[in-house]
């Protein structure tokens, strides 16, 4: 590995440990076994640095591929529930991401290039949403779909991270996500 790849991974390390704000440009080199230099050679500034990072975490929590353990039908409730329930897995376990993300959003108005990234990725995270929801791979959602279904997925995620950081104990499973889902569909097509 060089020097970008070993900041990279190191950012991530501090991000887990430390979060977004309390993590230092040395912390990052002293994780990385690099140069404070190659912060700005590779990604421009350290907080350009930590977007990256914690968007590769992100990723790393994709449920993409045929391991996903995905059993029902594309586009039902049940695979709405199964694809929900793996989501709500990953924050119930320990030194979970997903309390971060809380934290990212909560700066983003101090941290405008930042925050830019970000919302570029949350358009491929629709995406990747709607891939598992709808059964296709990502490259065939189109943008259209991504700026509608992932929109609305992301949306669903956001309020999901918020209540398991600051309530897991009456957060909603995947079940209840999906229930509420149910009553909506009923209530829509009975009127």
């Amino acid at each position: 590995m060089g020097h970008r790849e070993d900041l990279l991974d190191g950012a991530k390390r501090c991000l887990l440990e430390k979060g977004f704000a309390r993590t230092t440009a040395r912390d990052i080199v002293r994780e990385s076994g690099t140069n404070l230099a190659s912060i700005g050679y590779h990604y421009g500034s350290k907080d350009a640095l930590l977007a990256q990072a914690y968007i590769a975490l992100v990723e790393e929590m994709s449920f993409e591929g045929d391991d996903t353990g995905l059993t029902s039908a594309p586009g039902s409730l049940e695979r709405f529930r199964e694809v929900w329930s793996n989501i709500v897995a990953t924050m119930r376990e320990p030194g979970t991401m997903w309390r971060l993300s809380v934290e990212v959003v909560a700066m983003g108005d101090q941290l405008p290039e930042v925050r830019d990234q970000l919302a570029r990725a949350q358009r491929e995270g629709g995406r990747g949403l709607t891939s598992l929801l709808m059964g296709v791979p990502e490259d065939e959602v189109s943008d259209e779909t991504a700026d509608t279904l992932g929109r609305f997925c992301m949306t669903l995620m956001s309020g999901l991270i918020s209540q398991w950081t600051f309530d897991p104990k009456t957060a909603p499973d995947g079940d209840t996500l999906t229930e509420g889902l149910r009553q909506i569909v009923a209530a829509v097509t009975r009127a």
